[in-house]
């Protein structure tokens, strides 16, 4: 039994063997059949097709036909089989949704033009016909404050009157000035202010012969209230017509007192010119008129207690040379001497003192001291002003001093002055506007 157990295994083997050798031999005779038909069906497709065969295929069909539709054994033509179209299948009624289009849906189509619209062009375009010429926009007058290093206050020197401390007296953290009257003056409210009224008139040009005007005020006075508004320094100027630009520093504020500041120093004025120059080139717009402005001749005018400062300036100043002219209204008050030196060693500029009561015994002494040097001096302000010219003029009741700039041998003497300077050439100032007739306007 035990020896039969492997027969038994290889006898299952064997019929395994025989049976999948058998599924072979079948699986080829299939194939083979099936391949023939379709290789001679290949063969064929190959070839022009047998005009018999299609009619036997035609015949075959027609009987199929028959017998599966009885209604086409009458006949099935090849109209019957594809019949024409009719016109409603080949052209759908307008209910349909084709849409209808006609040949001009077809022609190209042109952009609709729209007209055109004017166009805000970022230039002008010239135009050959006379057009009227550019004229440049009226330019006002130009008038500001600009605080200044070289102007008279503050100011922490000495006075040379009496070589002692311009500052001389304090109490507490204050400092002050004691003037001649014993009254104290507090630099923190008098002598303090370091601006200068400038003035340039609209038709100033510094491409022309040119005069620089400072102002020295009186007592008791400020740069608006009193040079601006109430005297009209600036208005006058401006309606002279001569091309002439304004300096007015601010002296001791509303106060009863003459101190020059720093034009007590020497070349005092000299430093405060070249200072201005700058300034007044910015004013103007022409940073390069900067080396006009410090070479244009000068022209002092001293009303009052203005006197102090002007005689010091010219003394001391270091370019007495460039001042043409000096006008003292109502204000010599003192120091003839300084003035007589420069009327004396100055022939080519002029000198003018106006004056009421107040100041009539010191200008006639003035007068003295120059005729005794040999120096003319003529007593109206009828004739034209010329280098050397030196006048000293009264004036009647009725003119008052506080009034005095603006009324005193004629309304508005100022300008005046400017008026009949800028008539003699020989003076180098031009007269660039007409003279108005009317009084300034504020």
């Amino acid at each position: 039994m035990v020896g039969a157990v492997p027969k038994l295994k290889a006898d299952v083997r064997a019929d395994r063997t025989k049976a999948s050798g058998a599924r072979r031999r079948a699986l080829r005779i299939a194939l083979i059949s099936g391949l023939v038909p379709l290789s001679l069906t290949l063969v064929q497709c190959g070839r022009a097709p047998n005009p018999t065969a299609l009619a036997a295929n035609s015949q075959a069909n027609v009987q199929v036909v028959a017998k599966t539709n009885p209604q086409a054994q009458s006949g099935d033509t090849f109209e019957d089989r594809f019949p024409a179209p009719q016109f409603r299948e080949r052209f759908p009624s307008a209910s349909e949704s084709l849409l209808q289009r006609q040949m001009s849906d077809f022609s190209p189509k042109r952009a609709v033009q729209q007209p055109p619209q004017p166009e805000q062009a970022p230039y002008k375009i010239a135009s050959l016909e006379p057009q009227i010429p550019y004229q440049r926009p009226p330019r006002q007058d130009l008038t500001t404050l600009v605080s200044m290093k070289s102007s008279a206050f503050p100011y922490f020197g000495n006075n040379p009157a009496s070589d002692a401390p311009f500052l001389n007296i304090s109490k507490g953290d204050r400092r002050g000035h004691r003037s001649y009257s014993g009254r104290v003056f507090w630099q923190d409210e008098t002598y303090n202010d370091s601006r200068v009224l400038m003035h340039v008139p609209e038709h100033f040009d510094v491409r022309k012969p040119g005069v620089i005007v400072v102002f020295f005020h009186g007592n008791g006075a400020t740069l608006e209230r009193d040079v601006r508004d109430r005297q009209l320094v600036p208005r006058q100027i401006t309606d002279s017509g001569a091309n002439a630009v304004l300096l007015a520093p601010q002296m001791a504020v509303d106060a009863a007192d003459s101190s020059a500041g720093k034009f007590w120093q020497p070349g005092g004025l000299k430093r405060f010119m070249e200072e201005s120059a700058s300034h007044l080139a910015q004013l103007t717009g022409d940073p390069n008129s900067a080396r006009a402005f410090a070479n244009m001749p000068i022209v002092i005018v001293g009303y009052s207690g203005g006197f102090l400062p002007t005689a010091w300036s010219l003394e001391v100043g270091g370019i007495s040379d460039r001042v043409r002219g000096v006008v003292l209204l109502d204000a010599v008050y003192g120091e003839m001497d300084k003035f007589a030196s420069w009327i004396e060693s100055h022939r080519s500029g002029f000198f003018v003192s106006s004056y009421t009561h107040y100041t009539a015994r010191r200008d006639r002494e003035l007068m003295s001291m120059l005729r005794q040097k040999g120096i003319g001096v003529s007593e109206d302000m009828d004739g034209p002003l010329r280098p050397g010219s030196v006048v000293f003029v009264e004036t009647g009741d009725g003119i008052t001093h506080r009034d005095y700039v603006n009324r005193a041998w004629t309304q508005y003497p100022l300008k005046d002055v400017l008026v009949k300077m800028s008539a003699t050439p020989a003076l180098a100032l031009t007269r660039v506007a007409a003279t108005s007739s009317s009084a300034p306007s504020r």
